[in-house]
């Protein structure tokens, strides 16, 4: 099944995933999972059955998506959001409720977040709504029950839960005001026709989304996402898509870790310049715009501690990557990133490592994929940041690399005050 391209198109055809972005261990991960889900079951097998069951297509985009969220993931985004939606409230003279789109909206945490921030911020219930729309019926399902596990509940402030929750089962039940203020249902961002006899929406968060897609796949759910945004809306993103958005005719609302972008005043697009690898082995921190820092050896782990036990498999892969590419084993190091992908969980230390490998095998466009994925995975990666800043300094994108400088700074000093305590 290894490499078998019609089901990379069929992933890329119906949810637009770019199987570079994820890389092809993921994907065939879930492709094993789905094909032993019927024991002597073949590829081809498996394939037919896909053609021609709806049920078991959605089975297998369950299985490559992998839901990472948790309430008020991104603080700033949401206290942001209080703030402009109260001056919005203003501007258009409280004579309607404003209107916020959540998508995806996996399993619910981040639309319920955006109900409880503005209720919290003292907005009443009939002065705003959240859409929450997802590509995956279990993840919105989920998300109508409302009840939450401790991994949805992350960070020292968890003051919200006593507010809006309550003890159930070994869970915590959502309250019934927050769940009134969300809408969801399942819709797909390519889908043309998505929401299309809705008013555009005053504030968009579509976050960790458009990293997963090619560069034409980009342009299409932008053009979307501009369709559903209000002229003198906001669109929230993940930390690694500013770059993105900035070369599409957006730009930053300035507020430092809100990811909040506006088209308002914003210059025409620029066009997404094709990357083309060099024959460089490695690439040095650009002048003026990546700070001086003291770093380990090109591939020695960076500081972030592993959490997995020192006696797992996973514990022992992880040091194994680190021997080989240290000892200059490239090829094998890759090896072992792509193993540990097809028998793991993504890691973000694991997509690192993969992009510093493409980096000194002067594959750009690969090396800033993989440093983006390891953003997603923890968006204060110091190394991922200072590498993917560099390189993006290289291809002439300085307000980009300028602001993964700024966020690598605030994540050095965040890591020295912690082991300060």
């Amino acid at each position: 099944m290894n490499n078998d391209q019609r089901f990379f198109d069929f992933l890329k055809e119906r949810i637009g995933l770019d199987v570079t972005s994820v890389g092809t261990a993921i994907i065939e991960r879930a492709l094993r999972q789905r094909t032993a889900a019927v024991p002597g079951r073949t590829a081809d097998e498996y394939w037919q059955c896909l053609q021609h069951s709806t049920q078991e297509q959605q089975a297998l985009i369950e299985a490559v998506i992998v839901p990472e969220t948790w309430f008020f993931r991104y603080p700033e985004s949401f206290a942001t959001l209080a703030r402009l939606a109260i001056k919005r409230l203003a501007e258009i003279k409280h004579l309607r409720a404003l209107r916020i789109l959540s998508l995806p909206c996996s399993t619910g945490e981040e639309p319920y977040s955006i109900a409880m921030a503005l209720l919290d911020a003292g907005l009443g219930p009939h002065q705003f709504k959240v859409d929450g729309l997802d590509v995956s019926p279990a993840s919105v399902e989920r998300a109508r029950q409302a009840l939450y596990g401790r991994n949805s509940f992350r960070g020292a402030d968890l003051v919200f839960r006593e507010r809006h929750f309550t003890a159930e089962n070994e869970g915590y039940r959502l309250s019934e005001r927050v769940r009134e203020q969300v809408r969801l249902q399942v819709g797909n961002l390519l889908d043309p026709a998505l929401l299309a006899n809705e008013a555009p929406y005053d504030f968009v968060f579509c976050r960790n989304l458009l990293i997963y897609f090619d560069q034409p796949t980009q342009q299409q759910v932008f053009e979307v996402l501009k369709r559903l945004t209000h002229q003198d809306g906001v669109l929230f993103i993940g930390p690694a898509e500013g770059s993105l958005l900035g070369r599409l005719g957006m730009r930053s609302i300035g507020v430092a870790q809100s990811f909040a972008f506006s088209r308002q005043g914003a210059p025409e697009p620029q066009p997404i310049p094709v990357l083309v690898p060099t024959p460089l082995p490695i690439r040095p921190p650009a002048a003026r715009v990546v700070p001086p820092v003291i770093r380990p050896r090109p591939f020695a782990a960076s500081p972030v501690p592993i959490t997995e036990p020192k006696g797992s498999d996973a514990a022992t892969l992880l040091a194994q990557i680190a021997a080989l590419a240290n000892s200059g084993k490239s090829a094998e190091a890759r090896a072992a990133c792509e193993h540990y992908l097809r028998n793991h969980e993504p890691k973000a230390q694991v997509f690192y490592w993969l992009g510093l490998l493409s980096d000194m095998a002067g594959s750009a466009l690969e090396a800033q994929g993989f440093y983006r994925k390891a953003l997603y995975l923890e968006p204060q990666h110091a190394e991922a940041l200072v590498h993917l800043a560099a390189l993006l300094a290289s291809q002439g994108d300085a307000a980009g690399a300028r602001r993964l400088q700024d966020r690598a700074v605030r994540s050095g000093r965040a890591a020295d005050s912690e082991r300060k305590r």
